[in-house]
């Protein structure tokens, strides 16, 4: 099954914050763009890297109008622990959401029922809550912020710019292309 142009499950789950516990709800994320990036489990191996490069480049989602939403199946009280405990953890800003009765890892299909844990999902969600892009990795193959970055920004472009579309490797200034009878079997 497709995911793009789903719109999101209606959800509320508590989250740990920026030393804060707290609640978010789809209604606190509509409104601007939005990345879901699930993860296994916190104290764990290759999800601190993960998290903490994106903590690194939290600042360029930020300047586009994007919030990213950390998800796994612990609770806000074991992201907090992680974060007082771990230095990599202590610098994420973005909201680390609870789901540990897995609903949003179930309505992502990401949940491996067997583990209770989450395969590492990236959803790029637009401001009305519908899906443009999402990848899904096995537990052991960590993803790049880079190239989320990147198809945040072709998302962002294409939402804009809905006559064009972004070839491979695109980036913010490169040439795009509008499609049309022209360029069949000249690219």
């Amino acid at each position: 099954m497709s995911f793009i142009g789903a719109e999101i499950t209606d959800f509320t789950v508590n989250a740990y914050h920026d030393g804060d516990l707290t609640t978010v709800s789809k209604q606190d994320t509509l409104g601007r763009w939005a990345v879901y990036f699930f993860y296994p489990a916190d104290f764990s191996f290759v999800c601190p890297t993960e998290l903490g490069a994106l903590a690194d480049s939290y600042d360029e989602f930020a300047k586009r109008n994007c919030e990213i939403y950390s998800v796994s199946e612990d609770t806000e009280f074991v992201h907090d622990a992680w974060a007082q405990a771990t230095p990599t953890i202590a610098k994420i800003k973005y909201p680390m959401l609870a789901d540990p009765a897995g609903k949003l890892a179930r309505f992502f299909d990401v949940l491996n029922e067997d583990m209770g844990q989450a395969y590492r999902g990236v959803f790029v969600v637009d401001p009305k809550g519908f899906i443009r892009s999402y990848t899904v990795n096995d537990m052991g193959i960590g993803r790049n912020p880079d190239e989320i970055l990147r198809t945040l920004d072709a998302a962002q472009f294409v939402a804009e710019h809905g006559d064009k579309v972004c070839p491979a490797k695109w980036q913010p200034g490169d040439d795009v292309i509008t499609p049309g009878a022209s360029l069949i079997g000249k690219i």
